[in-house]
């Protein structure tokens, strides 16, 4: 069986490590970008299963690199787990087309329970 693909935007290099290790230990192939202008050309290489998306994140935020994700034709069915410490995180996600949203600081076990969610569909 081939390994799930988790795509994660986030400019926290802490985060992003520690995201990393949880989940490649759990079986998953895991890319990361600290940057998110370029989404349609990463989710076109890496072809995820579920993407996790900062909403501070440079060049365009995670509202408008979600928005571009969501109106692609051939990647609109990605799920897009939304990952902020704003206060607005329900309003945020509902206006980037994301398809949940997670809370910083977040539970490892919440976000993993996440994950598997979107992954098992």
């Amino acid at each position: 069986m081939s390994k799930k693909k988790i795509l994660i935007f986030d400019d926290d290099k802490a985060i992003l490590e520690v995201i990393t290790i949880i989940f490649e230990e759990n079986g998953y192939q895991v890319e990361i970008s600290e940057t998110s202008h370029d989404i349609i050309e990463k989710v076109s290489n890496f072809r995820p299963d579920v993407i996790l998306m900062d909403n501070w994140i440079p060049r365009i935020g995670g509202v408008e690199a979600t928005q571009l994700l969501k109106n692609h034709e051939e990647f609109n069915k990605i799920p897009v787990i939304y990952v902020t410490a704003n206060n607005d995180i329900v309003a945020l996600a509902k206006e980037a087309q994301a398809d949940d949203f997670v809370a910083k600081p977040f539970n490892l076990d919440d976000l993993e329970d996440k994950v598997a969610k979107y992954l098992s569909n």
